[in-house]
């Protein structure tokens, strides 16, 4: 356990805690799939509001619960917020009849003190002032703030239990319900040791509260890897339905029925650490946590927080500050003046009309790759479905046409769309028919049937494409703009390659494409299948649908590689090379190769570029492309093309995708080190220093022996092939052959 954590636990609250996990407190088969049968309480959603001194901001808040349908709030209560702007605030809400959770703070530096007999008596003090002014206004008082940070919370072993005893008496004399202690992420040994402690001094509380965090897994239905690894993830299958049973299950086992979730979001720095589109993704996180939360039947609440805040509100307030102390531990004021609402404040609005009070009727589908969640009110019955990240399905796989031919659609966001979309993907949809209707997904879904796309590609639009013995995708602005690349890129009217138009001929022959209704674009088609491929291969996607895929995968990571048109297939192909591949054209001036080569050979700049420039801006580009979790296993330097800009400096494009592997998490360095030892192999030893050595000092590591061997086995392996391989030997043929 990490030196943050020690805090609440002494070693004979751990010990109490293990013993529940020994004793198989934790062991739930099953646990991962919801339980059906529940109604989603009408009052669940709610979100952490907070204001600042002008009262504008007050009107801001309003507006925005209002404007969600939200009839629940949780305020943070510190020292002097009495006569300050979070009372005015609360008052506001109260005077709305909003629910409110009051979170009572303690200051940190209170809170490491809570030994003292002055300090017990300021939170006493402070405990009594909130109840005389409030009492029975408020829905609850919650106590005890991420107890399992003490390096935000300052509790020690101590401390809370002191700072609960005196708030528990006082709450209790005045009748008003009380939740906590208000653990964060998923850590049950807290919750055992605590709630058994509670149980033992005959202090419990009304609610039990964990903060349900799965931030630090990229999707909240993904199994949470960071318990015992990724070995063990797909085992233990802890995702988030099973997270919150097994605090319920705690909570029972120590006499507290009631569990909610005080606090949960996904900060956009993190989830621009692997994606760029970081507004669209925490809408489509939060559409996903809420629904899995209503899903669970085990949590009264779940709340979404901060509201307001440029890092994780669902308004962006414009500041560009953060405060000393977690908004986790305590959401004290808004810092901005700017505010602009986010999509995640409509995927909050969507979800809060649609299914709070709702009778929940089970996962069709789930765990799999595709979620796919019923609900039925009293005025109609919805289905919410959407995949995994980077996912799609087409929709016709998913439903009979009988049931489609009656379905509305609306948006993750709300808008009710024109018509059924050809795919579900990553972003939530809601399906609705007439209340007393019953339509069924169907239960087997056909082989191989998710599809990568790039959903969050702004005014581009994905295709489906199945007619005269192909199938495959298009990428268009509209579906008028597919017909027209349906009619001119369809295999059947494709332009064959020529000499003039042939870029590449080998295992695939690459070809450009001009015409006046599409611009130019660049074809593949694999010509070449080695014996082995064959037998390989056939239990594979095609060629062109892998390149397909791993363009989706680099686009929706920001790495740049010609933006992908369509791809065909033809429907049971046993030659596997009657696949298109269809993409735009990347312009480039010369590839990585012939830059390396340049400097390689002596050459102090190439085309105008100096060797300082190009290592510094090549090894930057290769740091955002591990950065964000790929491994792309062919790095040669003919597979990045380059093109020098106005202003002198360079952009970089992928080609020869197919075999990239994609991470959920920066690629490790022993991945990054493979990659860089192929794009160095023409690189002389002098300019590895300088771009190798850039590379590693972004990461804190010097370019030592240990990194430098790989690059030795490397050049071996490469000279060993060049010598003697299948090549080397074919050419040494060649040379004895008689000539004619």
């Amino acid at each position: 356990m990490s030196a943050e954590n020690k805090g609440v636990l002494t070693p004979a609250l751990l010990w109490a805690g293990l013993r529940y996990v020994l004793r198989g407190g934790l062991a739930k088969p099953g646990g991962h799939l919801p339980s059906t049968g529940h109604t989603v309480p009408a009052d669940f959603a709610g979100v952490g509001v907070a204001t600042a001194d002008d009262t504008a901001v007050d009107e801001v808040v309003m507006q925005a619960l209002q404007h969600m349908g939200l009839r629940q709030a949780r305020i943070d209560l510190s020292y002097g917020d009495l006569e300050g702007p979070p009372n005015r605030l609360l008052e506001r809400l109260l005077a709305a009849d909003i629910g409110v959770m009051l979170h009572l703070v303690q200051p940190y530096s209170a809170a490491r003190r809570m030994a003292e007999a002055s300090v017990q008596q300021e939170w006493h003090n402070f405990v009594a002032n909130v109840l005389q002014r409030y009492g029975q206004r408020i829905r609850c008082i919650e106590i005890g703030s991420t107890i399992n940070r003490r390096r935000w919370a300052g509790y020690d072993s101590k401390g809370f239990f002191i700072a609960w005893d005196i708030a528990y008496r006082l709450i209790r004399a005045h009748g008003v319900t009380l939740a906590g202690p208000n653990v964060t992420d998923f850590e049950p040994l807290y919750n055992i040791a605590v709630l058994g402690k509670l149980a033992q001094l005959g202090q419990l509380p009304d609610i039990h509260t964990n903060n349900l965090f799965s931030e630090r897994v990229t999707e909240p239905e993904r199994y949470d890897h960071r318990i015992l690894g990724f070995q063990w993830a797909r085992r233990l299958k802890v995702n988030l339905v099973k997270k919150a049973r097994l605090l319920q299950d705690i909570g029972l086992h120590f006499g507290v029925s009631r569990l909610s979730s005080p606090a949960a979001f996904w900060t956009l720095p993190r989830i621009e650490r692997l994606l760029p589109d970081g507004e669209e993704k925490q809408a489509d996180y939060l559409a996903r946590h809420m629904l899995l939360c209503a899903a669970s039947g085990v949590l009264e609440q779940a709340f979404w927080g901060p509201l307001i805040c440029q890092r994780e509100g669902l308004i962006d307030d414009g500041s560009d500050g953060y405060p000393a102390l977690e908004r986790i531990t305590h959401y004290a004021s808004v810092a901005g003046t700017q505010f602009r609402a986010r999509p995640a404040l409509l995927a909050m609005r969507t979800f809060n009309t649609l299914i709070p009070g709702s009778r929940y009727e089970g996962a069709m589908h789930t765990t799999r790759g595709l979620e796919l969640h019923a609900f039925r009110s009293a005025e109609q019955y919805v289905h919410a479905v959407w995949t995994s990240n980077g996912k799609a399905i087409a929709l016709a796989s998913v439903y009979p046409a009988s049931a489609l031919s009656q379905a509305r659609c609306l948006d993750r966001d709300g808008e009710l769309l024109a018509a059924l979309p050809a795919l579900v993907s990553e972003a939530p949809i809601y399906l609705c028919w007439p209340a007393d209707t019953n339509n069924q997904a169907v239960s087997k879904l056909p082989s191989s049937p998710f599809f990568s796309i790039h959903r969050h590609m702004r005014g581009r639009y994905y295709h489906l494409f199945e007619a005269d013995g192909w199938r495959g995708m298009f990428v268009a602005s509209s579906a008028a703009a597919a017909g027209i690349l349906q009619e001119v890129l369809h295999p059947a009217r494709l332009p064959a390659p020529t000499k003039a138009t042939t870029l590449r001929n080998a295992r695939n022959v690459i070809w450009a494409i001009e015409n006046p209704l599409i611009g130019k674009v660049v074809a593949k088609q694999p010509i070449k299948i080695a014996l082995q491929k064959h037998l390989v291969d056939r239990f594979k996607p095609s060629k062109a649908r892998r390149s397909w895929d791993a363009a989706a995968e680099l686009m929706r990571r920001g790495i740049p590689t010609a933006e992908p048109i369509a791809y065909f297939e033809r429907i049971n192909d046993r030659s596997l090379k009657e696949n298109y591949y269809i993409c735009d054209f990347f312009p480039a001036d010369f590839s990585a190769r012939e830059l390396l080569s340049a400097f390689a050979a002596g050459a102090a700049e190439f085309e105008g570029i100096s060797q300082e420039a190009a290592y510094q801006q090549l090894s930057q580009f290769l740091l955002m492309l591990h950065g964000r979790g790929v491994f792309f296993r062919d790095l040669s330097g003919g597979n990045i093309l380059i093109r020098k800009q106005a202003d002198g400096t360079l952009a970089f494009s992928l080609i020869d995708i197919n075999r990239a592997h994609f991470f959920n998490k920066s690629t490790v360095l022993s991945k990054r080190i493979a990659d860089l030892t192929r794009i160095c192999n023409k690189l002389h030893w002098e300019g590895r220093e300088q771009l190798v050595g850039r590379y590693l000092a972004a990461l804190g590591r010097p370019f030592s022996l240990r990194f430098k061997l790989p690059f030795y086995l490397y050049d071996s392996k490469v000279w060993l092939k060049r010598h003697l391989g299948r090549k080397a030997i074919t050419r040494l043929f060649r040379k004895k052959r008689p000539a004619h």
